[in-house]
């Protein structure tokens, strides 16, 4: 739908074609029990016991080809990687990536490889601090658990809090251990938070961690599921706040690491509502106008293939929806948790 829609606006430019990840590669981050089981039941095989690996559930079903598609998500990714280590590039967009919940030896939450943790320590061991953000609405647990102890990567969490959702993880206490104390932050805010709950977490949050930190790479993981469409979770942003993150996490990268950003994509199952964000941060990325309606080809063409009513315009009208009962409640128990979080990690900066 992405694809499409910037080729109807005429302002759609060829991707750089990846090459797929080989499966030794891959056992930098990943165990080599769990990366052949991937990829021998990938083409057909049928083995016991894949059930530990987290394979063959709803969530990760078997599918024939599934390791190579995973395989050239992780390879644009760190082709991504590449390109800003070599200086070819400042500003990233990997149309695809951001499988977060990847484990060392365990598949979750749709994913398989962890193209992020894969491109993180391309750029580590080239010798770099890398800061990775994490705007998804569910928890990057699997790209923290890799760096967990690793002083060259600070990781940062921006979710709706595991109490309520998927993975269930998450949480303040969550610091990091050894060389990586104080480096991995997470921020689990309430259901039903909105913009401005988001926009405090990165003036008070993102921006000193990023200025104290002075990373050589930001990588972002720009899920668009905090959407207040989005069925899988409960938070409201709207497509005017993701403008607004987007270019706040632009102008944090141009200033504490010179520019060099990475972005993939990840979560957003609102399909009238993440083309339009992903949209969004192509546009900004390339430094072009936002238009203001959406082309009536590419909407009747997908309204007729999901059967869904899908909005006229790129940006949501506003109001977007209701608003919320206990919305200073919760702005103010997400001003807490930024609080007790600056509080735990302030000790270990100065």
């Amino acid at each position: 739908m992405l694809i499409e829609l910037l080729k109807e606006w005429n302002v759609y430019k060829e991707p750089i074609e990846p090459n797929a990840i080989n499966p030794v590669e891959l056992e930098a981050i990943h165990d080599s029990k769990y990366i052949d089981a991937i990829e021998q039941v990938s083409s057909g095989a049928v083995l016991n016991g894949i059930d530990i690996f987290g394979l063959g559930n709803s969530d990760n079903p078997i599918s024939l080809g599934m390791a190579e598609g995973a395989r050239y998500q992780v390879g644009g990714t760190v082709l991504g990687a590449k390109l800003l280590i070599e200086n070819k590039a400042k500003k990233v967009l990997q149309l695809g990536g951001g499988f977060h919940h990847a484990h060392h030896n365990l598949a979750s939450g749709f994913c398989l490889y962890n193209d992020l943790s894969m491109a993180i320590t391309e750029m580590v061991n080239h010798g770099w601090h890398v800061a990775y953000l994490d705007i998804d609405v569910h928890h990057g647990d699997g790209v923290q658990e890799m760096f967990y102890s690793n002083g060259n990567v600070m990781t940062i969490s921006i979710h709706e809090s595991g109490e309520y959702l998927f993975p269930g993880k998450g949480w303040l206490h969550e610091l990091g251990q050894g060389s990586g104390r104080s480096l991995k932050l997470n921020i689990p805010l309430e259901p039903f938070s909105e913009g401005d709950s988001y926009f405090e977490v990165l003036e008070k949050v993102v921006k000193p961690a990023l200025s104290w930190f002075k990373p050589d790479a930001l990588v972002v993981q720009a899920g668009a599921d905090a959407h207040f469409a989005d069925p899988l979770a409960d938070n409201l942003l709207t497509t005017h706040d993701y403008e607004k993150i987007f270019r706040q996490i632009i102008d944090y990268a141009d200033k504490s690491c010179n520019g060099k950003v990475l972005f993939t994509l990840g979560g957003g199952y609102s399909s009238t509502a993440t083309p339009r964000i992903w949209a969004l941060l192509y546009l900004i990325l390339n430094n072009l106008e936002m238009p203001e309606y959406l082309p009536e080809n590419w909407k009747n063409h997908w309204e007729q293939i999901l059967g869904k009513t899908i909005p006229n315009t790129l940006h949501d009208k506003l109001p977007a929806y209701e608003i919320i009962p206990r919305r200073d409640e919760i702005l103010k128990i997400n001003k807490d948790v930024i609080r007790r979080l600056m509080d735990s990690v302030s000790q270990y900066w100065i």
